[in-house]
């Protein structure tokens, strides 16, 4: 029995954010409905991924039938969740005052770039611009190159995503506790700044500007990433002392140890330059089986192919077979959340839009 088993998710949203938020819930357990627009296009392997064991219906939204049949699928459900801009579920007749009508226990959560309110909440925008108004890209990247284009999406995945989730299951106990369904407004640029959790208090407080290069974890220090001598990169967190003595230890230059505790930032400047070229000397492969024996908090830069078959990949089961509905398989990154009474179930990949539409009407 899944965690979330009889949670029934009424999901509107596209792209990202949404899509990957209600996969997190079906992998718990939940009953997932996609609602999407009709379509022959097939599915792209990232869209086989999200939409992984949930049901899919394909729906004109400006057909007035087809509106009065997702009322009526609201009765039966928990939660909505839509992606449109702020109006758009309104004028269609599915926004929360709407449906609370038909289902007073209903929560409701609108997931957007920047809100319901405000003026910007009718701006378009993508994952590099949520990140910019939150202000985390203004002390990311390097002084000489500016910020840095994250190879992940931040405020889509860990903004808008990870906050909807928790804020649906916060209001779902909440309805066990008193019976009544809520609206909820997640902006992925307000969860963004509130991902600013380091550099934010030093400046409220004592009016610390974080700037790139300038602090311990974001290039100020040693703390970073190093090429090999084959153009390849380890990762070196060895920020306590203990730790910064095995990397000294390990590089081989235990001359450096001295230097390595130095507060002044002459000695950190020097301490970096020398930590850099010393990685220069050996390949990721040497660096990898040196530190692999030293508990340095020095790790290899890996690639997808190689975490894949990484032992501690492999022996957290983090990437399983799910059924295709075809007699065979798809590879996908499996559910992270590892608990004592459940195992997550992988029905099947995601279903072309439309699939379950006889099932429901």
């Amino acid at each position: 029995m899944g965690l979330l088993n009889n949670l029934k998710i009424l999901d509107f949203s596209t792209l990202l954010p949404g899509p990957f938020a209600t996969l997190m819930l079906a992998d718990l357990g939940a009953e997932v409905l996609h609602v999407q627009r009709p379509t022959e296009e097939k599915l792209t392997s990232m869209e086989n991924y999200l939409n992984r064991s949930k049901k899919s219906i394909a729906l004109n939204l400006k057909d007035e039938t087809s509106i009065e049949k997702l009322k009526e699928l609201v009765k039966e459900y928990d939660i909505v969740l839509e992606q449109f801009r702020p109006g758009v579920m309104d004028r269609l007749g599915l926004g929360y005052e709407q449906l609370k009508k038909i289902n007073p226990r209903v929560i409701y959560c609108s997931l957007t770039g920047f809100g319901q309110t405000g003026p910007y909440r009718d701006r378009p925008g993508h994952d590099i611009n949520y990140v910019s108004i939150a202000g985390l890209a203004s002390y990311s990247g390097t002084e000489r190159d500016g910020p840095a284009n994250v190879g992940t999406q931040i405020a889509d995945i860990a903004g808008g995503s990870l906050h909807a989730a928790i804020g649906i299951l916060s209001a779902f106990i909440y309805r066990e506790r008193t019976g009544e369904g809520q609206s909820l407004d997640i902006s992925m640029t307000d969860c963004s700044m509130s991902l600013n959790a380091i550099a934010a208090a030093p400046y409220l407080v004592d009016g610390e500007k974080p700037a790139p290069e300038k602090m311990l974890l974001n290039g100020g220090t040693f703390y970073g990433y190093f090429k090999t001598k084959d153009d390849r990169y380890v990762s070196v967190g060895s920020l306590e002392p203990k730790f910064r003595i095995l990397l000294c230890e390990g590089l081989g230059r235990t001359d450096l140890i001295e230097l390595s505790m130095s507060q002044k930032p002459n000695d950190i400047a020097d301490f970096k330059q020398a930590v850099k070229e010393s990685f220069l000397n050996k390949t990721f492969k040497e660096w990898n089986e040196i530190f692999g024996e030293i508990e340095a908090c020095v790790e290899p830069v890996l690639t997808l192919e190689e975490v894949m078959h990484h032992p501690h990949s492999m022996e957290r089961e983090m990437f399983v077979d799910v059924p295709d509905l075809q007699n065979g398989f798809q590879k996908q990154i499996a559910c992270p959340i590892k608990s004592s009474v459940f195992t997550p179930e992988y029905k099947h990949i995601g279903l072309r839009a439309g699939a379950n539409n006889r099932e429901f009407f």
